[in-house]
């Protein structure tokens, strides 16, 4: 089975809305957590998997295959370089996903984990952002995971559609982990 078909099979399963149970997960979550800048409040390796325990439960639970995805954290000069190389963007931005799909890597064998991508997140922006909306800086950090995971399962926000259905998303998901939704404004 290549890449598209499992993901066109798994955003099927989706689509009905089901919440996971994640005791029930039959795969498991390899993550590779690298911290490229000396920065505080950086979530533990144990929160980042938990977060992404999170999204594959719910959007990708129904593969049977062990999952793997390499969070990169990064300074500012680090994040705006990535930025402008792949988005055409001279500036740092909080999140930017790489998934493998998009690349058209071959799906490995099935006796080993199926790499996703990788996800990097630019923390002194996520830290400042988190700042100026309001938020608690974890909530912040758990939001862009989850947002990033979601770019390598095939989620998008191009269209109003997408961005509904991406929102939709990430709010549930956050929410089995008590974060309020990030797109209602803070009175």
């Amino acid at each position: 089975m290549n890449w598209y078909n499992e993901l066109s099979r798994r955003m099927t399963r989706t689509a009905m809305g089901r919440i996971p149970d994640l005791t029930l997960m039959s795969q498991a979550v390899q993550v590779d957590v690298q911290v490229a800048a000396e920065m505080l409040n950086v979530p533990t390796e144990s929160d980042i998997q938990g977060w992404l325990e999170q999204v594959v439960g719910h959007v990708g639970s129904d593969m049977e295959r062990n999952i793997e995805i390499s969070v990169r954290i990064v300074d500012e000069a680090e994040g705006r370089a990535l930025n402008r190389k792949y988005r055409e963007q001279d500036s740092a931005t909080n999140v930017l996903s790489f998934p493998l799909a998009d690349a058209g890597v071959p799906l490995p064998p099935a006796d080993l984990p199926l790499a996703l991508g990788d996800i990097v997140i630019c923390g002194p922006v996520v830290v400042r952002e988190a700042s100026e909306q309001g938020k608690e800086s974890s909530d912040h950090w758990a939001h862009l995971l989850v947002h990033g995971a979601l770019h390598l399962f095939g989620y998008d926000h191009e269209t109003d559609a997408e961005a509904q259905e991406m929102e939709s998303l990430e709010t549930r998901i956050l929410a089995l982990g008590g974060v309020e939704n990030p797109y209602e404004s803070r009175n």
